[in-house]
């Protein structure tokens, strides 16, 4: 017996609506269809489905029992219609976004809280981890979007760079504060906490000081630009740190000031070259680059 879906989906609308001009309206389709689809339903399967009575429908208990089977699959489908909807509409699907440690506090989870405001049913998928696994991930199709540090490990990743200026992290109580910009030469006594010796902004301040005649006086290493804050707060040196870190610290105990010459981080949004992207991800991907936009430090500035 071969039966089709859509006898039984008018099937089921004259059991939910009791009458075939109410299973019309809710399929969108004409009365005399509703009937047609119903007769031929009733002689395939060679059972009364309905009762007529008062104008309405009355399931018989033969169709009771086929009621309770067909509901499963009618309502299956409909949800499967609705979730192709969402995910023309973008409204549902799955965000996949790994960040590297500065942008994870406070950055990312703002800009990911507005964006799945109006997308209740989104599911969400966010990671911060080291630059070099975030790559992994992107490249091996477990996250969709990433946040990455330079340099790059990997070719077949699609990439938008973005150099971000760092700041000057001091004690809220340091006499050094009175300055509007800092430099190596006014920083020769200060301590100093920095990020491993790997890590680009502690490359490049060695750099700015060897370059000054100046010795960097290094007091604590850390691996975490979270953590290097919060030594800054405790009153233990100075740091250069992000701007993203800084901004989204509620903590206090600390000032920023600009630092010259400049030591820029510079970062990359990446996606794999391999994958094609959701619709979903395009869109997140276009709002992260509006918001990183701000922070792009001009070419000029670069030099």
């Amino acid at each position: 017996m071969s039966l089709r879906f859509r006898q039984l989906q008018a099937f089921h609308a004259i059991v939910e609506t009791g009458t075939v001009t109410g299973a019309a309206e809710q399929l969108g389709i004409s009365q005399p269809g509703i009937s047609n689809l119903l007769s031929q339903l009733e002689r395939q399967t060679r059972l009364k489905l309905f009762e007529r009575s008062k104008g309405r429908l009355l399931p018989t208990p033969e169709a009771g029992v086929l009621f309770q089977e067909v509901d499963t699959v009618v309502r299956g489908l409909d949800h499967v219609a609705q979730a192709v909807l969402d995910l023309q509409n973008t409204q549902a699907g799955q965000l996949q976004v790994a960040s590297q440690h500065a942008l994870s506090f406070g950055f990312m989870p703002k800009i990911i809280a507005r964006f799945a405001q109006d997308r209740p049913d989104m599911s969400i998928s966010f990671q911060s981890q080291y630059s070099t696994k975030i790559q992994e991930w992107v490249l091996s199709g477990l996250f969709e979007i990433g946040i990455s540090e330079m340099p790059l490990i990997y070719d077949a990743l699609d990439f938008h760079t973005v150099h971000v200026e760092t700041l000057l992290a001091l004690p809220e109580d340091s006499p050094l504060a009175r300055y509007d910009v800092l430099t190596p030469e006014l920083l020769e006594e200060e301590p100093f906490i920095v990020m491993g010796p790997d890590h680009m902004t502690h490359r490049r301040t060695r750099e700015v000081f060897h370059n000054a005649g100046i010795p960097l006086r290094t007091r604590v290493h850390t691996h975490l630009f979270k953590n290097v804050l919060s030594f800054v707060q405790e009153g233990m040196g100075v740091a250069i740190l992000d701007p993203f870190s800084l901004q989204f610290d509620s903590g206090g105990g600390f000032v920023t000031r600009r630092f010259r010459p400049t030591v820029l981080m510079d970062l990359a949004v990446i996606t794999s070259r391999a994958r094609p992207m959701s619709a979903l991800g395009r869109q997140f991907l276009e709002l992260l680059l509006e918001e990183l936009r701000p922070y792009e430090v001009p070419p000029r500035a670069k030099m």
